[in-house]
């Protein structure tokens, strides 16, 4: 199987992407047959940044899981939980 056959499983998911130029964290928005759409993600603000589209030739490590990414992908949740919690207290 090719990997960007094994990535097309992990659309939408937070993942930690290392390409030829950079590395980061962020959500594999599309997964193409010549390129993949990253959506990059601020581990400081929790915030999602760039848009980036990356020839699936130049990716060299995708990280789907492990203590970074739960860490973050927890963080995320916290957040998202606290934002509904606002939303709620407005009501």
């Amino acid at each position: 199987m090719r990997m960007i056959q094994k990535l097309k499983l992990f659309e939408q998911m937070v993942v930690f992407l290392r390409w030829a130029t950079d590395a980061q964290f962020g959500k594999i928005l599309y997964v193409g047959e010549d390129f993949i759409e990253f959506l990059v993600l601020d581990p400081e603000t929790m915030e999602y940044g760039d848009k980036i589209l990356i020839n699936s030739q130049l990716i060299l490590e995708v990280v789907l899981s492990g203590y970074e990414v739960a860490k973050l992908i927890a963080e995320l949740a916290i957040k998202a939980t606290s934002a509904s919690d606002s939303n709620d207290l407005s009501l």
